[in-house]
């Protein structure tokens, strides 16, 4: 670990090859995560994850990518890059004018403090009826609004094939997506960390799932 403007500490993490460094946030004066803003680490590492992931996904044969806002988006738009697919879908989280009639699911998130929707414009569901659709995010930690993009592609008549994640974090989305947690493909895992003495130290974890 290094030193965090944030805590005090990072937490390095090994991507498909290609290491980076996430600050420690403290949630809690106890419990704290390392936190992955894909969006602040640049147009090389995008394309970086989107391609391992893309390398990961390929063999399930994904007909559209389908990806939740914010964070969600830019791992959309490389994966798609990378599979050479064309149209991708995003799932938004704040209502806009053209979203009064869409299809809505309430999720929850770790780093959060209340609830949020995800949001399908109706227009994109021709895009994903009868698709073999892929859901991805950057993260998953508690496997909330993975589940919840996950249910809502099913709504509209999508066939979930695969998740896919640049990082999994701990494991309580292992029961949180119950089945579905088989079909995640991941790049690389992090824990979550608890105060010892003011040093943050990773949390024991037994982590069940096999990561491909």
């Amino acid at each position: 670990m290094t030193q965090s403007p944030m805590t005090g500490q990072h937490w390095t993490v090994d991507v498909a090859g290609l290491a980076i460094e996430l600050p420690i946030v403290a949630i809690k004066p106890d419990f704290a995560i390392s936190l992955m803003m894909v969006i602040d680490l640049g147009v090389r590492f995008g394309a970086h994850a989107g391609a391992a992931l893309a390398h990961k996904l390929a063999p399930l044969r994904p007909d559209i990518i389908v990806g939740p806002a914010t964070l969600g988006i830019p791992v959309a738009i490389e994966t798609t890059r990378a599979l050479n697919l064309d149209r991708y879908v995003v799932l938004q989280k704040s209502p806009k004018i053209h979203l009064g009639d869409a299809l809505v699911q309430t999720i929850s998130s770790i780093t959060s403090t209340r609830e949020q929707q995800l949001l399908l414009d109706r227009q994109a569901v021709p895009l994903i009826a009868g698709k073999r659709v892929v859901v991805v995010d950057d993260v998953v930690a508690s496997g909330s609004s993975l589940k919840g993009a996950a249910d809502l592609v099913r709504r509209a008549g999508g066939d979930v094939v695969g998740l896919g994640v640049i990082l999994t974090e701990a494991r309580d989305w292992l029961e949180t997506l119950g089945d579905d947690a088989g079909l995640i493909h991941s790049l690389a895992h992090i824990p979550q960390f608890r105060n010892d003495g003011g040093n943050w130290v990773p949390m024991p974890e037994t982590f069940l799932h096999d990561l491909d």
